[in-house]
């Protein structure tokens, strides 16, 4: 239904996309654009660009597209849900799960798990291919993902994204135990010019992203490992996977940046041992404080176990030889000590 909108006396020039989504708070900028790419704003009839200023006293007509349904079919998949209410829905992804259909994915991301767990709710939340979804895990990285279920619980969870205003931390085991038991990493990351696969932290003259993690040991396995805590200020491509790297402490598991399978490991990992397992945020509605914990995953869990019985194990042999050597000490000390002299 086209409405019509007068700019009041007093305003000053603005951007025609901005000026609107101020006066309609109720309407997302998603929905706005939509309007604009849609050509449904209109001034002496002719469609507005987004970028057009306005000004006091003109008068623009608009109306919102209708929404397409999403194509993808919902999948019945289970959910390990961390909190829920109408407004908003926290899982913890298992790792393996791609988060987004795309190019070479079946029907069993977590989009179509949403889609079946949340019903209708979703509905154009987001962009048909992301239904209230605004930010991301990769394939192998387990943990907490945060999804939206109206416009309202979007455009609030999207600001604290992009202001920076959440709490991001992260477990990591990696190859090798750091010298420092912490530290921070402010290092730009950019695409790897030789694998555009990967990222790398940019080498000079290159341009890159800026990148902040502050990283602390929490538990050492002897020399072999350590579990690590990393807290992200930034959400930058394999931000943690480069930086650690760049620490001199690959990830066990991580093979697309180097990690190689330890001999000492019985069981090999066969992901990047990555787990988002703790998020604040302020609910986006309620304004209420969300303090998130998403629980260990089976293969994790059992890296930890592998790597703590190896710990145990080496901190024993070594115990032993030192009580060994020590009784030889003795025991020569003594035959010097009782040895006939000629």
């Amino acid at each position: 239904m086209r409405e019509s909108y007068t700019i009041p006396e007093g305003t000053g020039s603005a951007r025609a996309d901005k000026l609107l989504a101020t006066a309609f708070p109720d309407q997302s900028r998603t929905a706005w654009k939509r309007s604009f790419d849609a050509g449904l704003v209109r001034r002496d009839g002719k469609a507005l660009r987004a970028k057009v200023q306005l000004h006091a006293g003109e008068v623009v007509t608009y109306e919102f597209p209708e929404i397409k349904p999403s194509e993808l079919k919902p999948a019945n998949i289970k959910l390990d849900v961390i909190f829920e209410d109408r407004h908003l829905l926290a899982v913890n992804k298992e790792a393996g799960m791609v988060v987004h259909p795309g190019a070479g994915t079946r029907e069993d991301t977590l989009v179509h798990a949403l889609l079946s767990h949340c019903g209708d709710s979703l509905s154009g939340i987001g962009g048909v291919q992301r239904p209230g979804i605004v930010h991301r895990l990769d394939r192998g990285t387990s943990g907490i993902i945060l999804v939206a279920k109206n416009d309202a619980a979007h455009r609030g969870l999207a600001a604290q994204f992009s202001g920076r205003t959440l709490q991001k931390e992260y477990l990591a085991l990696v190859d090798g135990v750091p010298r420092l038991l912490s530290g921070s990493i402010r290092k730009p990351i950019a695409r790897n010019p030789r694998q555009r696969h990967k990222m790398a932290v940019a080498e000079e003259g290159q341009f890159g992203r800026d990148a902040h993690t502050d990283w602390a040991v929490v538990e050492q396995f002897g020399d072999v490992a350590a579990l690590v805590r990393c807290t992200i200020h930034t959400g930058r491509t394999h931000q943690i996977r480069v930086h650690l790297k760049w620490l001199g402490h690959i990830l066990l598991g991580d093979a697309v940046y180097g990690w190689k399978p330890n001999r000492m490991l019985a069981h090999q990992p066969e992901r990047v041992m990555l787990h988002a397992e703790h998020l604040v945020c302020t609910h986006p509605v309620t304004g209420k404080k969300l303090d998130l914990h998403a629980r260990l995953p089976k293969d994790f869990a059992a890296q930890l176990a592998q790597l703590r019985k190896l710990a145990k194990t080496a901190a024993k042999t070594k115990k032993s030889a030192a009580v060994a050597a020590k009784t030889r000490q003795v025991a020569l000390a003594s035959f010097h000590h009782h040895e006939p002299r000629g």
